[in-house]
């Protein structure tokens, strides 16, 4: 198996990266955004849009 961000065969120790310093590269992108996983939008993350037929009198 090689590392998934340069391609050197991985060290046990740090596995499946062969150093500290590409798993935390890896995990950089992970927090940056360069990682998505795919979904859908749950109703919680959709923002609610006013109808206009909540309009009091």
């Amino acid at each position: 198996m090689s590392c998934p961000v340069c391609g050197k065969p991985t060290d046990p120790k740090y596995r499946p990266f062969c150093s500290k310093r590409c798993a935390d590269v890896d995990l950089a992108r992970w927090l940056n955004g360069s990682y998505v996983i795919p979904g859908t939008e749950t109703d919680d993350e959709i923002p609610s849009v006013p109808t206009g037929d909540d309009t009091q009198h």
